[in-house]
Order: C-alpha cells, then structure tokens, then sequence
C-alpha cells in the first residue's frame, strides 16, 4: 500500500496548504481512523486516486452553525456526503437531542442539493467489499446518466435497479415508462437478463406468454458498475 499511503499525505497535504484556521485544524484533529480507513479500504481500491473528493468538507446546517463532513466528492455539479459512521459515538454514546439533530442536519444537507451517504465503522473495518460495491452501484448510477461506458449494459443495470425498486414483478411498460426505452428494446434487455439468470419470465395463467419477469438471483455482484 506504499502507493496509498504517498497518495494520501500528498491529498492531506494539498488541503491542509489550501486551509486556515478551523477549517485547517478540523482536518488536522478530524481526520482519524475511520476516514482513513475508509479511503484504504474502500475508496482507493475502487479508483486508486482521491480525484474530486474533500475530507473534512465544512458546510452550515440549518441554525447557520457551521458542521464538517467526513468527505464530500464533488465531481462539477455533483455533490455527494459521505459520513463514516461508529456504533458508539452514532449510537450507543448519543443522547436524544443529538439523534435528532443528526438526522435534522442530514435531511437539511439534501435540501442544499447534497445526497448524504453513511457507512458504518465496522463494514469498513471488516466488510470493506460489500462498502465498495454499494458505492459502485451508487458511482454507476451517475454514470449512466453521463452516456459513458456500454450502452446495453447500463441499461440492463439500470433494469434490475428498477426492479428492486418496484419490489414487484416488472413488466416492459415499467422500463418504457421509468427509463424510456421503448418496448421493444424493453422486450430485448429483459429477455437477455432471464439468458443470464438475472431474471426471470412470469408466464400469465397456463399460456405461455410473459408479460412479467421476476428477479431471480437477488444480490449486489450482478449491480456493481
């Protein structure tokens, strides 16, 4: 992890150059051993540089006091929180009033355009993999918005998104209807997923026609961009 650890301390210390006074000490206090997990176990096996990301991103809550965020990425006009989360300080060491203003701060970020994401200390510590898919899938869904990589198989993922969404069978007016594609080329993706084992064709009654397709092996491996 040589690379790692030169990477981080040159991103430390670009911010720490470009800050002053409690912004500068809140990242010299504030960056411990969850954020640093974090980055080593997750981020930068996912993409090996910290390109767009902030830690310890200052932002004001809604009583103008100001918070600092684990990490922000901000990749242009995308804006994204994340916060790594421990059991005792989140949880179990939390008084009542500091629960609610948690989750009052959280809904007041989304409302400034921010999309809150947390992990939990112990996935990162431990559950590191599960950590990086989630946040893959999460990644691939901007992705896809941008027109970038395989157009098919964007499609088929965002088809199976849809379907864990939906949390019933999904039929093709679904995907015309939610991802725009027309029916045809709904007709085709899903059929392509059930040849995968991804999905699974509902038959109507004791025809043979499919007007429905059910999941057929839930999981995260098949998600992840």
């Amino acid at each position: 992890m040589a690379d790692f650890e030169q990477a981080h301390a040159a991103w430390i210390r670009s911010h720490l150059e470009r800050r002053s006074g409690e912004r500068r000490g809140r990242l010299e206090r504030g960056h411990q051993h969850g954020e640093l997990s974090f980055l080593r176990n997750v981020w930068w096996p996912l993409y090996g540089n910290f390109d767009h990301l902030h830690p310890e991103y200052e932002v004001l809550d809604w009583r103008g006091r100001s918070y600092f965020a684990d990490f922000a990425w901000l990749p242009g006009a995308l804006k994204v929180v994340y916060e790594i989360k421990g059991f005792g300080p989140h949880v179990r060491d939390m008084d009542r009033k500091g629960y609610c203003d948690e989750l009052n701060r959280e809904t007041f970020l989304q409302t400034l355009g921010m999309r809150v994401v947390s992990f939990a200390y112990d996935d990162v510590a431990q559950r590191p993999e599960l950590c990086r898919n989630l946040l893959s899938i999460l990644h691939g869904r901007y992705r896809f918005g941008s027109g970038t990589g395989d157009s098919s198989s964007r499609a088929e993922k965002e088809i199976l998104l849809l379907a864990y969404r939906l949390a019933r069978p999904i039929r093709p007016k679904d995907v015309h209807d939610e991802l725009g594609l027309n029916h045809r080329t709904a007709v085709r993706h899903l059929k392509t997923l059930c040849e995968k084992g991804l999905l699974r064709p509902l038959p109507c009654g004791s025809g043979a026609k499919v007007l429905r397709y059910g999941l057929a092996k839930p999981g995260l491996d098949e998600l992840v961009w």
